[in-house]
Formats: structure tokens, C-alpha cells, sequence
């Protein structure tokens, strides 16, 4: 049911990522919400028009989650103080533990609600979406100087090997492959995108990849559906590049990241800015 309408905290994103948080906020503000049960009912754009948290089969429980989110982007709360604050709402509304809930389809299941690791992941899930829905509207203000976008990952040895093969790659603002793999690209994808001037490309002798012809898309398995014994699909994008070394490399998106965030909303995120 649709309706309409390392540890990172908002510091480390807005050092990351660069931007203060208005267009962040403006992104999550102006979804609707969307109840779920199971996180493949609800993949890739669909999270640009809603908010949903899996298993929280209220509004009103959804609403206290997204009104949390919003301060700690406001507030600069760090996933502590929004545990701290978000915790004793959610046991008071009864959504915490482990609990037998019915579904949708009248079904009891034994499931996990809230927990300080579901709280971790609903924090950094849609603070991250947030702030590259926010920086994405940003630079697409700027391409008439800025065309060239460059994907940059955090090297360290928490990153993935497919991820790091795409740090340092250029394409041009209008290159299709962004609508699919402009981060985040999956959970806990710390990966980011800067604009560069075509002076910049050429002082730094960077190559400008061009991505037509090395895309493809691949329909992945994601699970069974245990009741009806469905099998649960989604669609991800990779690409074929070839690294400094001359080897190929591919990277494919994680299911439910197979989109830009924000693209849905670009318009409105671009009138939020104009008015600030």
C-alpha cells in the first residue's frame, strides 16, 4: 500500500559528500509513504516517491521513524543520539524485538521489529540515499561548467574490490549509466561523485569513458517468498571497464540500488535550492 504525497553520522556524510543538508532534507520531506513487509516489495525509484521501513505496518509508526530521520539531518545527530531518541518512541508504539506480527495476507510470522541494528541500518540507508539525491540535484545545476562527473570510493580495506574498480572513472552529467549506478549503490556504499570542469579532465589527464556498449542489466534472484513459494527477482545494472593495469573489471549494482536517488524528484529538489 502506497500513499501518496566505519560508522557514519550526518558529520561524516556532509565531510564526505560536501554539501549541507537542505537538499537532503527537501528529498526525504517530500515522499509519501508505503507499507511493507518484505524489503523486494518496494526496489529502486519507488523509494524516491515513498518511505517505508520494512515491517512497520502503520503511518503513524512510520511517520515518528521518518520525523526522527528528518531531525538527525537537521540536528546533525549522530546515529547514537537518534538511537537514543528514536529507541523509547518505538517501544512505547510496541514495535521492538521480536514479535509474531501478522502480514498483509493474514499470516502470523515470528520476525524481528526494532533493535539498535535495525536503527543503524534505517539511519545510514536513508541519511546516505538522502545526501546523493541532494548532491545529485546540485551538480545538475552546474553542468554547463562542471560536465564530467567522477565516481570516487573510500579505499580503505572495508571496500568492495567492484566498487574500488570504479573509483576514479569519469563519464559526461549525461552519460545513461548514471541513472543506474550513481551511489549509493548498495548497503553501506560510502562511494560519491564530484563535477569536474573539462580544464580540470584535461590538467589531470583523465580519461572520459563513454559507457555505451560496455552496460548490461541481468534479472537476480533475491529470495523465496516462504508462503507462496514465489521467487523474488530484481533487476541490476554492471558495467565492463578495464582497469589501469589492463584487466577487466565489472561491477554490477546491488538489488534495490539499481537507480540514481532522487531522479524521480529532480525537479522539486532543484526548486528547494533555488529558493534557499
Amino acid at each position: 500500500m502506497t500513499i501518496p504525497a566505519k560508522r557514519l553520522n550526518p558529520a561524516d556524510l556532509k565531510a564526505i559528500f560536501g554539501l549541507e543538508p537542505a537538499n537532503a532534507i527537501a528529498y526525504l520531506k517530500q515522499k509519501g509513504y508505503a507499507i511493507t513487509w518484505h524489503w523486494q516489495d518496494m526496489l529502486d525509484q519507488a523509494h524516491d516517491q515513498a518511505f517505508t521501513v520494512t515491517k512497520a505496518m502503520r503511518l503513524d509508526l512510520l511517520s515518528d521513524i521518518r520525523v526522527a530521520l528528518e531531525t538527525a539531518l537537521q540536528q546533525g545527530h549522530t546515529l547514537k543520539q537518534f538511537t537514543a531518541n528514536l529507541t523509547p518512541i518505538l517501544q512505547a508504539q510496541g514495535w521492538w524485538g521480536k514479535q509474531i506480527i501478522v502480514d498483509s495476507q493474514g499470516t502470523a510470522e515470528h520476525v524481528q521489529l526494532g533493535s539498535p541494528r535495525r536503527l543503524k541500518t534505517i539511519y545510514q540507508t536513508n541519511l546516505q540515499s538522502a545526501y546523493m539525491a541532494g548532491r545529485k540535484a546540485s551538480m545538475e545545476h552546474t553542468t554547463n561548467t562542471h560536465p564530467y562527473w567522477m565516481l570516487i570510493a573510500i579505499l580503505d580495506g572495508k571496500t568492495r574490490p567492484s566498487h574500488r574498480a570504479l573509483h576514479g572513472q569519469v563519464f559526461r552529467h549525461d552519460d545513461p549509466i548514471w541513472s543506474a549506478i550513481y551511489p549509493p549503490n548498495g548497503f553501506n556504499c560510502r562511494c560519491r561523485v564530484i563535477a569536474l570542469s573539462e580544464a580540470a579532465v584535461k590538467r589531470r589527464g583523465l580519461a572520459v569513458i563513454f559507457s555505451q556498449g560496455k552496460t548490461f542489466t541481468e534479472t537476480i534472484e533475491t529470495g523465496t517468498n516462504k508462503h507462496t513459494g514465489e521467487i523474488r527477482t530484481a533487476t541490476v545494472t554492471g558495467i565492463r571497464l578495464t582497469n589501469p593495469q589492463g584487466h577487466t573489471t565489472t561491477f554490477r549494482t546491488d538489488p534495490g540500488f539499481n537507480h540514481a536517488p532522487g531522479t524521480g524528484v529532480a525537479n522539486a529538489l532543484k526548486h528547494e535550492q533555488s529558493s534557499t
